[in-house]
């Protein structure tokens, strides 16, 4: 092992948390108005007001200018702003540039629906018919609202999509068991992998339960099955130069388990999450390595249902725990918060937005913390890639000197 300047690096990603417009965002729409004006902190800091006083003191005041952040002249914590490279603002592209890979294609999204053909194969699979008129970009909530009575009489699947390269079946848990819902998750990835005409970054299944419209809850027995990355990422090097990698949330579905080697399952919550990253921190075994963690909700809970003060709410609630996380830390502890897009919660439309992230960075190994230069993405894999003395991405250039 090298002689490293952090023996761990924590990587925390508020999912969707962007801090405003990317340079190229007149490429990128929802539906059919450009991203460009997009700021997700920056908006909820200007319209709902957003205390966060261990953000503050960590310098997220000081990457752009936030209306209830000010700046401090002394943060703990190196901050900066990361641009994307790759070409699309979903999930899978932002994790997977953060780690290293620069994915030049994006993937193909259905405005229309998904074809005739797909839903067939899956009917034939599963013995189910699939509910043709929920067969759009559909918001999650909605859809069951709109059809889930429906599939309690009939047993239908309903098979939605968004603006991502995803295709999700919604359940009744009561109706289709959730062993039942997976495998036909499981088949819809088979037949949608690379080489495929479908090529889709996910599938997702998404159980609910409840009797009528207007009380149907989505469970948190949520899953993924992604596309396994198109190449090797820092977390494969770490693995292979005998690292522990740990995961939390849907990092392990996101990137299908490749590079990690233990998992601490799926949140229940952020806050949940919060609590297996806590778990993690304290494990006797973990020494030496990568802990990266999902909090999900920002953005499938508050970003793509338009919700400014429950999003607020998030990032506060983040906030209030920052302290126990910087607590759990040892002394040459490393922790990166960051995001994978964005998600303005006052934006039109329903879909991501392409953002900058933020990266805000925090260790009592610090000596005098200030801004970076903008970076990208990778810039993340690369640093902890050089922290540990193994192979980086594809991109990315490391702050690592920097970190004095």
């Amino acid at each position: 092992m090298s002689h490293k300047k952090f023996s761990r690096i924590h990587i925390i990603v508020m999912d969707s948390a962007g801090i405003g417009e990317a340079p190229d965002a007149n490429h990128f729409f929802n539906h059919e108005t450009p991203d460009i004006g997009s700021n997700t902190i920056g908006h909820i800091s200007e319209q709902v007001g957003l205390e966060v006083p261990n953000f503050q003191k960590m310098g997220l005041g000081n990457i752009v200018p936030l209306k209830t952040v000010a700046p401090t002249e002394s943060p703990l914590g190196y901050t900066t702003k990361l641009e994307e490279v790759s070409n699309g603002k979903d999930t899978m592209t932002g994790h997977w540039e953060i780690m290293g890979l620069d994915i030049k294609n994006p993937f193909p999204v259905y405005p229309d629906g998904f074809p005739e053909e797909l839903l067939s194969k899956i009917e034939e699979f599963s013995g189910r018919k699939i509910i043709r008129e929920a067969n759009k970009p559909y918001s999650g909530t909605a859809v069951i609202d709109d059809f889930g009575e429906r599939q309690i009489e009939t047993g239908e699947l309903i098979i939605y999509t968004s603006a991502d390269p995803v295709l999700q079946i919604a359940a009744n848990e009561e109706v289709i068991p959730l062993e039942e819902l997976y495998k036909i998750c499981e088949y819809a990835r088979e037949i949608t992998n690379v080489g495929s005409e479908w090529m889709l970054g996910r599938i997702i299944a998404r159980p609910f339960i409840g009797k009528k419209s207007g009380e149907f809850d989505r469970t948190p027995n949520r899953r993924d099955y992604a596309l396994e990355p198109f190449g090797k990422t820092v977390l494969n090097h770490l693995d292979d130069a005998g690292y522990l990698v740990i995961s939390v949330g849907k990092i392990h579905d996101i990137y299908e388990g490749q590079g990690i080697n233990k998992d601490m399952g799926h949140n229940l919550s952020d806050m949940d999450g919060v609590d297996r990253m806590l778990k993690a921190l304290a494990l006797p075994e973990f020494e030496e390595g990568l802990l990266f963690v999902n909090l999900v909700d920002f953005d499938a809970k508050y970003g793509h249902r338009r919700n400014p003060e429950g999003y607020r709410d998030a990032i506060q609630d983040l906030d209030e725990r920052l302290p126990e996380i910087m607590a759990a830390m040892k002394e040459d502890d490393l922790l990166i918060i960051t995001a994978d897009h964005g998600n303005d919660p006052t934006f039109v439309g329903t879909d991501h937005t392409r953002e900058y992230i933020p990266m805000v960075s925090y260790s009592r190994a610090f000596k005098e913390p200030k801004p970076l230069p903008i970076g990208h993405f990778a810039d993340i894999s690369a640093t902890v890639a050089e922290n540990f003395d193994v192979s980086k991405g594809d991109i990315g250039e490391s702050f690592l000197e920097a970190l004095v």
